[in-house]
């Protein structure tokens, strides 16, 4: 982790003011709930609890659990519990007693945060929590103000800069905007308060037809004029994602989605790295789907999501890709949470990590059993870059209005 200023440090005891963030337009194409939604188990507000906590409350306080389990100190944990609110915008106020605020399709239950720990050998986990700012806008046009609004309250908060992403806002932001959203932030919760700021747009906001070629002129605009065609195939693009703020080496990073891929071929989507590193992504691959990514479609339920690969770029000289990442949507491939959270304890181990942070984690989110539920554990990722250790990320999901029910084994 980066450190951080003197500077940085007092400005983040200063509590955000309002963000007024607006929602996201998240209308989700693949992954509906059921009719009626998935069931509510233990551990879970039921939408006929009296006294039901708030969308804010209920998140902060798993937030703050996860920040004892990444071992930040009180001080830092409590800026970040309150900061998580503010920047989901008045749907914070929001009974769990209601409906999700919009279809979201950050979380199979649309609730708009969700978290994840980033693991390496020999130190705690660097938590993360990826958000809507705000859940609740009426149209895509408004859900890009709030979500643009909500970026630059914290630029001016902790003193960054948005000029990459001002650059940017007619290709990501246009009068009649299209897709499944318009803004997502992600905050890499750093000691000392000032988290690393991340934001996500999307490419198909002017049509899908025209993703690839606004992910183009992005990388253009930003200097880096060979990057597209360093891009391996995919089937379509899925986020454009800019580092805001203070990173060691601010990326650009563009996410593809790849459907029905083995094991090999996901290896040879990376653009980073050897021999040694592609048999490491194909040992991944195979662990967190459990051999059966080969397989027909073995569980009922919604179709399975795809795999995504990510490919960022640090400098713009060569057009080559500095970092590779893979994501499994281990939930699409496991009967219950039991299974995926074996799985990642067992691609830890490999990696030579202790899981037992992971462990902790399940616990602070939750207090149902993993076998109760699919979709806890919603991704499993394992990222390569240039000059720095294998690093895996479990992605978890805060489950605040209901659970996915565990799949059931069709039979011949």
């Amino acid at each position: 982790m980066e450190p951080v200023s003197n500077d940085a440090a007092h400005r983040s005891t200063v509590l955000l003011q309002p963000l007024i963030p607006g929602p996201l337009p998240g209308r989700p194409t693949e992954i509906p709930a059921p009719v009626g939604g998935y069931p509510h188990v233990h551990g879970q507000s039921s939408p006929t609890d009296s006294g039901a906590p708030t969308l804010g409350a209920f998140t902060a306080g798993q937030l703050a659990r996860l920040c004892d389990v990444a071992g930040l100190n009180a001080s830092d944990t409590e800026v970040y519990a309150r900061i998580l609110p503010e920047m989901l915008g008045p749907v914070a106020e929001r009974s769990l007693s209601l409906p999700p605020p919009s279809d979201s399709f950050l979380s199979d239950d649309h609730t708009p945060v969700e978290y994840s720990l980033a693991f390496q050998p020999g130190g705690p986990p660097a938590l993360r929590v990826l958000l809507e700012p705000g859940a609740d806008a009426t149209d895509p046009v408004a859900g890009g103000r709030a979500g643009l609004r909500a970026v630059r309250a914290m630029a001016r908060h902790w003193n960054f800069g948005t000029e990459r992403l001002d650059e940017l806002e007619d290709l990501f932001f246009p009068p009649s905007p299209q897709g499944a959203f318009a803004l997502w932030c992600a905050l890499e919760l750093r000691p000392g308060g000032v988290p690393g700021v991340k934001v996500y747009l999307n490419p198909a906001a002017s049509g899908p037809e025209r993703a690839a070629d606004t992910v183009r002129e992005a990388l253009r605009r930003l200097g880096h004029q060979e990057a597209f065609t360093a891009l391996p195939p995919g089937d379509r693009h899925l986020f454009f994602a800019l580092d805001l703020g203070d990173w060691a080496e601010p990326r650009v990073k563009v996410y593809l989605a790849h459907q029905d891929l083995s094991a090999v071929e996901a290896a040879g989507l990376s653009r980073v790295g050897g021999a040694g590193e592609l048999g490491e992504i194909e040992d991944f691959f195979r662990a967190a789907t459990g051999g059966d990514a080969d397989a027909p479609d073995a569980w009922d339920g919604p179709g399975r999501r795809p795999v995504q690969s990510c490919h960022a770029f640090t400098e713009t000289a060569s057009g080559r890709a500095s970092g590779f990442t893979l994501y499994v949507p281990v939930r699409d491939h496991a009967r219950h949470d039991g299974e995926a959270l074996e799985r990642a304890v067992a691609v830890l181990r490999r990696q030579g990590v202790d899981a037992a942070p992971l462990l902790s984690a399940v616990a602070a989110v939750t207090t149902r059993r993993p076998e109760e539920g699919v979709g806890l554990i919603a991704y499993l990722a394992l990222a390569h870059q240039r000059g720095r250790p294998p690093r895996v990320t479990v992605y978890i999901s805060s489950e605040a209005y209901a659970v996915r029910p565990p799949a059931v084994l069709l039979t011949a």
